[in-house]
């Protein structure tokens, strides 16, 4: 088997896993696929359209890219790559581009106003479309590097939930690349030869969070090779009795009892012989 079939047979495996695991496709789903024109939305469309073909329940696919009029984006690239392959596409034209250089203070970080913007636009774009969900190109270092900012920066154990409804109930997102790991995204597409993109927003700024936290990671697994991996796990394996949130476990009703207080020590505070079992993306 070829490096390209062994990475893209790895990558369906995880996608098959997260889609089943969370419920993100149902049968007569129409999935609005968001493509920017980056290694991740390409990556997502082309195994989508590979599940499409597999997947025993039926589901429609439309791509959408939001053209934010950023200078230098090429218009033609995206519409050329979607006819090559066959799938149904609109391109939305909106100048956010401007907005945001307009609202946001030379040197600070643009990202938060233009997901804002952008999120806005296509989630009227989907009910226009008559989408039931829309699907993002998040993948596993995105999901452990939100959980991560949120727990260093914002104080709250937060990351980007696989399946999401939105709050006016109009829009379902959903992420089928939860489980998959940037490096095999990023070597999947350089196999592929997608015409990348570039962003020169986000894309082209120094010295972000983000980057702080990547950096972070791959410090720590040089020390700990799984540690992506044990981390993807624990977000799905909280134990609210453990934590400090009153609002998620009553500690005012834990009353006096007998127990083996060593060994609920020892569960506690993760001194166990057997290793736990971890999400595949190592």
């Amino acid at each position: 088997m070829s490096f390209e079939n062994k990475i893209k047979t790895r990558l369906l495996r995880r996608m098959g896993e997260a889609i089943g695991d969370f419920r993100m496709i149902e049968d007569g789903d129409r999935i609005m696929v968001c493509l920017s024109g980056g290694k991740d939305s390409y990556t997502l469309l082309d195994l989508l359209l590979d599940v499409q073909q597999r997947a025993p329940v039926r589901f429609d696919l439309l791509a959408v890219n939001l053209d934010q009029k950023q200078p230098g984006f090429p218009p033609e690239v995206l519409p050329e790559h979607l006819r090559n392959r066959g799938v149904a596409f609109r391109i939305v034209e909106r100048d956010t581009y401007s907005i945001v250089k307009r609202l946001v203070p030379e040197g600070k970080t643009s990202c938060a106003v233009c997901s804002r913007l952008r999120r806005g636009i296509l989630y009227n774009i989907a009910v226009e479309e008559g989408c039931t969900k829309i699907a993002l190109g998040h993948h596993a270092d995105d999901i452990i590097t939100t959980f991560l900012l949120n727990l260093f920066y914002v104080g709250s154990l937060k990351a980007m939930p696989p399946v999401l409804r939105s709050d006016d109930g109009r829009n379902t997102v959903i992420r089928p690349l939860a489980y998959c790991r940037e490096a095999d995204i990023a070597g999947f597409a350089a196999e592929e030869q997608f015409p990348i993109i570039p962003c020169d927003l986000c894309g082209s700024q120094p010295n972000l969070k983000r980057a702080r936290i990547k950096h972070l990671l791959e410090d720590l697994e040089r020390e700990i090779p799984h540690v992506r991996a044990s981390m993807l796990t624990a977000l799905g394996k909280a134990v609210p009795s453990h934590l400090l949130d009153p609002s998620l476990f009553d500690f005012t009703k834990l009353s006096t009892g007998i127990g083996d207080v060593e060994a609920e020590l020892d569960l506690a505070l993760g001194h166990t012989d057997s290793a736990p079992a971890l999400v595949a993306i190592a």
